[in-house]
């Protein structure tokens, strides 16, 4: 990026993120999290990895709202994430499926919004039948309408690298606390969209898949 970009971008501030999807008035309120869990980074580190043997058990509600906080939650004070986003555009939007119906993660009110009463973790299978057996699968979708201000060129690359540091944070609580996860390419992401109602500016971008292993 040269100088005179990097100038405007600057000059640009930090763009206001668009409303959370989901109806607000059908939410989960998620408890705090907890943040004197034990275990260490680098004991998180040995552990991690792909699985792809899960079991039905549904998560606690407790783990959910940890496991939603690590991926993307406000830390600070500020409003800011456990997972960086270039110019707080804060564009990756995380949407949980389960038995229960469909959610869109809201950081702010860390709360689960409705946004369809069905259950898609089918559809999100495609090809990897393991997927059904998990009690949760996270669908991670890139909005660029809250990139108005970055360049149509850096959009994609940034939001690929927003998602991966959002989805190493859910991998890393996974092996401190002893659950299953995998990171997913190999989806629908028509089908997807279509079954969540995301508009033209919303592109799925990957999902992952998490719960006891088997």
């Amino acid at each position: 990026m040269g100088a005179l970009m990097r100038l405007m971008l600057g000059a640009m501030g930090v763009p206001r993120s668009a409303t959370i999807l989901g109806d607000a008035t059908r939410r989960i309120m998620l408890p705090p999290p907890q943040l004197d869990l034990p275990g260490t980074l680098m004991q998180a580190l040995r552990h991690r990895r792909s699985e792809r043997a899960f079991c039905g058990e549904p998560l606690a509600r407790q783990t959910l709202a940890d496991l939603l906080w690590v991926a993307d939650g406000v830390n600070r004070e500020n409003g800011e994430r456990t997972a960086p986003s270039a110019l707080g555009a804060h564009e990756t939007l995380i949407v949980a499926a389960m038995a229960e119906g469909t959610y869109a993660y809201d950081p702010c009110a860390h709360a689960l919004n409705l946004m369809v009463e069905t259950d898609i973790r089918r559809q999100l299978s495609g090809y990897q039948i393991f997927v059904a057996d998990a009690p949760l699968d996270l669908v991670y979708v890139a909005d660029h309408g809250r990139m108005a201000r970055v360049p149509i060129h850096y959009r994609d690359s940034f939001a690929s690298v927003a998602v991966g540091a959002i989805s190493q944070n859910v991998a890393l609580y996974c092996a401190a606390n002893g659950l299953a996860t995998v990171l997913r390419a190999w989806i629908d992401r028509e089908a997807i969209a279509s079954a969540l109602r995301l508009g033209t500016q919303q592109h799925v971008l990957m999902s992952q898949t998490i719960g006891r292993p088997a």
